[in-house]
């Protein structure tokens, strides 16, 4: 008898535990289709804090993400489809310290770099002083994004990439021009980054196409640790890279060897703006994305590519430097990009209006006027002591 109800007992518990198991895998079965129906534990509002409460901008990507996320909506977008691009200086980050990233490292490469001192080509210093005239004078600009590209490219030439990265991260760690307590690497805009999270919580692949060097920015993007982007996804901006001991050998006739590193070659390629992001967000993601964010003409191929013809609903941003108490804006820049939002249906973004803070409240603009750090006289003193020399 006491058998039988150790028996009795043993099948009970036996029992009890398969039941438990059924409960706990309908559970995890659950879990994952309510993952899978795009349910997250946050949202928008609660992501986008540093937005302003009334922001139309903000309202309408919330919507958007809402609507295109809802599984058996009418504007539900499957997952392999929630491309965005983004471009990177001006969008995401500061290019009005007193300008652009890359045109900052190379200036800094051709004036102040001690171990480039006397090596720079004339047509490196040309470039040199066209930048200076363009960003502190208001000089032409025509040209000189393909010339910059080149110069980038051959100053650096026969540095390994992994240096060239560790270069691009220790200019990165020097103080901001005109700000308090914000470095190069930092100057990214807050409520950006808010976006790039929010669209990564809801399934969206998210794309960098910057006009910079593809290298530099995706060192940027390492060093600031904000922004959760693989490398491969950082499309910008190409020049040649070659074997440490190719000398001049075609790359199909050399082979890589256990002594070679992946070296800059010297080559520039292309300069990625305009009708080139097309064409590059075609060869390396595959399809047309459904939210394009950027800030200049440079990104109006993006931006009608994405809204143009596209299968799902879509959407094109655009941010507007407005800003003159947080940030050395441009009201002309910004009126004209707003007309041209009027114009094609984008979304403007303004700095001013839009966003509570830009770098964080414990960044201060220094001064009323554009920055001016470069010290362009090192060049005519490096011609006088070339002379004197000869």
């Amino acid at each position: 008898m006491k058998d039988q109800k150790n028996n009795v007992w043993m099948y009970v518990s036996i029992a009890a535990i398969i039941l438990l198991l059924i409960v706990g895998s309908l559970f995890i079965i659950k879990s994952v289709n309510a993952n899978k129906t795009g349910e997250k534990k946050y949202t928008g509002a609660e992501m986008l804090t540093l937005w302003s409460d009334d922001s139309p901008a903000k309202k309408q990507l919330i919507e958007y993400v809402e609507a295109v996320t809802k599984e058996g909506g009418e504007d539900y977008i499957p997952r392999e489809k929630r491309i965005a691009v983004f471009d990177m200086d001006g969008t995401l980050c500061s290019e009005t310290n007193p300008t652009y990233f890359d045109y900052s490292l190379y200036m800094h490469r051709i004036l102040e770099d001690d171990t480039y001192k006397g090596k720079a080509t004339d047509f490196e210093k040309d470039v040199a002083r066209r930048i200076y005239e363009a960003v502190i004078n208001g000089g032409p600009a025509d040209g000189i994004p393909t010339d910059h590209g080149k110069c980038i490219a051959s100053s650096f030439e026969g540095m390994s990439v992994d240096d060239f990265e560790n270069y691009i991260v220790a200019f990165a760690d020097t103080p901001a021009p005109g700000y308090t307590n914000l470095t190069r690497g930092e100057s990214f805009y807050q409520p950006m980054i808010q976006v790039i999270d929010y669209l990564l919580e809801n399934d969206f692949s998210v794309y960098i196409v910057s006009g910079s060097d593809r290298f530099l920015a995706r060192a940027l993007v390492a060093d600031n640790g904000k922004l959760n982007l693989p490398p491969s996804h950082i499309i910008g901006s190409d020049q040649s890279v070659v074997a440490t001991a190719e000398n001049g050998e075609d790359g199909l006739d050399y082979q890589f060897t256990n002594t070679d590193k992946p070296v800059l070659g010297g080559e520039f390629l292309v300069k990625n703006l305009k009708m080139n992001k097309v064409s590059v967000i075609n060869r390396e993601i595959g399809a047309q994305p459904v939210l394009s964010f950027g800030n200049t003409t440079g990104d109006q191929s993006m931006a009608e590519y994405t809204i143009s013809n596209n299968p799902y609903r879509s959407l094109a941003f655009m941010v507007c430097c407005d800003d003159l108490e947080r940030e050395y804006g441009n009201l002309k820049q910004a009126q004209d990009m707003y007309d041209l939002c009027d114009q094609y249906g984008w979304t403007s973004i303004s700095m001013k209006n839009d966003w509570k803070t830009i770098y964080g409240e414990n960044v201060e603009k220094t001064s009323d006027t554009k920055p001016n750090p470069f010290p362009i006289e090192q060049l005519n003193d490096d011609e006088a002591e070339s002379d004197d020399a000869a």
